[in-house]
């Protein structure tokens, strides 16, 4: 809806990966560099491994999209906990081959051949999986061994490995060493700096058609560093919000108590303010004796007066209160992105009707 309201071809905030609008911070262009070296060698593992939300998926997806399809063909994977059978049965499937109800030697014969066809055919597969934080030991060694496949000296099967960090000391463990020495290129990838988020914001904003509206105040984009750490996707989180925010409240200028605002409901939702929000008093205080020297006067306990009732009662009235004001400001907003949408969609009479209503209701 706000993409409409602020001339957007399109919204620059969605979640899922979208390799169109990368921002290639400096983490993220080393990290594209080990993976076009690796589909240039054209054999082993590359690792990119990165917190949640850090982009692996979205250079994975811009790497695919750039690759020679007729001499490449690429196949992605995203795990679970896999076992050793699951994961061939797994790689299987993605290359259309049989794989329910098969044994193992079948299952790697079956891959074998599909290989040697594609190597006939002056082609060779690379193998994208993702969340490989999740693979057992044996589906890692399943990998390993599916690496091992080659015509002379010619690898038939490369492998791009995407993971969170909790991969990095799965690899250091003991019985990995193998698989290590597969690897011919990692990273790890880092969140945005605090310059970085904002160019990442104008970037996206940019590649969508923004016009500097709406307008964003300099001030508010430490607050956004502060509260996403820089992690792309929670940036994209935020920014969304954000803007929704700016479409119902029909702001063209976001500033810092906006920022705020929009932060403050996402941590109500998550139920992570950290702040006594029940009405409920510490039942023993203590009082501290004087700070006279020699003083012998003994710590006073102040028992709490108020009964379990009363407690109870007045966190009751204190969330009606709450829940109130909360439907009359979700009220308000409603009535807004009413307006807008009736608006947008040539005076719809059914929903000015429904605005006529509402108003009338209030009066």
């Amino acid at each position: 809806m706000y993409d409409k309201f602020f001339n957007l071809k399109a919204k620059p905030f969605r979640l899922s990966p979208d390799p169109r609008l990368l921002f290639r911070s400096a983490a993220h262009s080393k990290a594209l560099a080990y993976l076009r070296y690796g589909l240039q060698t054209g054999e082993g593992f590359v690792v990119i491994t990165g917190g949640v939300g850090t982009g692996k998926t979205t250079l994975a997806r811009l790497i695919l999209s750039k690759i020679n399809k007729s001499k490449v063909i690429a196949v992605e994977l995203v795990t679970s906990q896999l076992q050793s059978d699951d994961m061939l049965r797994l790689v299987a499937a993605a290359l259309g081959l049989a794989h329910q109800d098969l044994p193992k030697s079948t299952l790697l014969r079956n891959i074998e051949t599909y290989l040697m066809a594609r190597a006939r055919e002056g082609k060779r597969v690379l193998l994208l999986v993702d969340e490989v934080q999740n693979l057992s030991h044996g589906a890692m060694e399943e990998l390993r061994m599916l690496s091992n496949f080659q015509v002379g000296e010619r690898a038939l099967l490369q492998t791009f490995l995407l993971g969170q960090e909790e991969f990095r000391p799965k690899l250091q463990s003991a019985g990995m060493e193998q698989f290590r020495q597969r690897i011919i290129a990692s990273y790890h990838l880092e969140p945005l700096n605090r310059k970085e988020v904002q160019d990442y914001i104008f970037h996206r904003l940019r590649l969508c058609g923004w016009q500097d509206d709406p307008h964003m105040q300099g001030e508010i984009f430490e607050k956004i560093y502060e509260h996403t750490s820089g992690v792309p996707r929670r940036i994209n989180k935020l920014c969304d919000r954000l803007l929704l925010h700016a479409c119902i409240e029909e702001l063209h200028d976001i500033g810092l108590r906006d920022v705020k605002l929009v932060i403050k409901d996402e941590m109500k939702e998550m139920h992570s303010t950290g702040e006594v929000s029940d009405g409920t008093l510490p039942i023993d205080k203590e009082v501290r004796p004087s700070e006279v020297p020699g003083s012998n006067i003994q710590p006073l306990r102040v028992e709490n007066t108020i009964s379990n009732d009363d407690r109870r009662l007045r966190s009751l009235e204190k969330k009606v209160e709450l829940l109130e004001k909360s439907v009359r400001n979700d009220r308000k907003r409603f009535q807004r992105m009413l307006m807008m949408l009736a608006l947008s969609e040539d005076n719809d009479k059914e929903l000015l009707d429904i605005l006529k209503e509402m108003d009338a209701a209030d009066k």
